[in-house]
């Protein structure tokens, strides 16, 4: 049955007038970011489809990529990229609200702030929080995408950066899709190389993070720096 023949209380465009946009369910959400379903199903069913595929986590369905999403009859390629758009302004809206100048404290209040930057992507990247000295973050920002292994970061760009916003500190934090906590070899010393150039010009690393779908490894608490 096509959304327009429900009742009205369960067509999730008038509900969300009616109701607010609390009221909506996921799959109601996800059917009105979808606008259509196919010839055997409307927005709503077909949306539930999907998300029972990935077990109803919106975390999972940002995993998924535009070819994924076309695997499901109805979507195409407009559709998927509304959907990951969708979930893409819901990742920056949450990199927005940190609070001005938060105060980093430990590994995990470090962790918080770029947890949802890096916890699902599929390829490396490098990021870095910049500190004053009162450990007041003044500014967050990516710093390189790498491939399915690696990120390599250029010192020289981090320490500019650094400099360009009078940070007296860094933390500095890189994802692993693979969900390894482990450290490799590079991780390890590409930290001691931006460790030693930050002695240098009296800017200290605070940690490096490594960031997996749901955990972290922080080299500061493992007494690595």
């Amino acid at each position: 049955m096509a959304i327009k023949f429900l009742a009205e209380d369960d067509r999730p465009r008038e509900k969300f007038l009616q109701k607010g946009k609390s009221s909506l369910s996921d799959s109601e959400l996800l059917a009105i970011i979808m606008g259509s379903g196919n010839r055997e199903e409307d927005a709503l069913e077909l949306s539930r489809k999907i998300l029972a595929s990935i077990n109803n986590s919106w975390h999972q369905l940002s995993l998924l990529s535009a070819k994924d999403l076309m695997k499901f009859k109805g979507i195409g390629v407009t559709k998927a990229i509304s959907i990951i758009s969708a979930l893409e302004i819901g990742k920056r809206r949450t990199v927005q609200e940190i609070p001005e100048k938060a105060v980093i404290g430990n590994s995990n209040d470090a962790y918080l702030i770029l947890q949802n930057q890096l916890s699902d992507l599929r390829t490396e990247e490098f990021w870095a929080i910049f500190l004053n000295n009162s450990n007041k973050v003044i500014h967050v920002s990516q710093l390189t995408q790498g491939g399915i292994s690696q990120s390599i970061v250029d010192v020289r760009i981090l320490y500019k950066t650094a400099l360009d916003h009078f940070s007296t500190g860094i933390i500095i934090a890189h994802n692993h899709p693979s969900g390894s906590l482990k450290p490799s070899r590079e991780d390890i010393s590409i930290t001691q190389k931006i460790k030693e150039a930050g002695n240098t010009l009296s800017i200290q690393l605070l940690d490096h993070i490594i960031v997996t779908q749901d955990s972290y490894f922080s080299f500061s608490d493992s007494g690595l720096l």
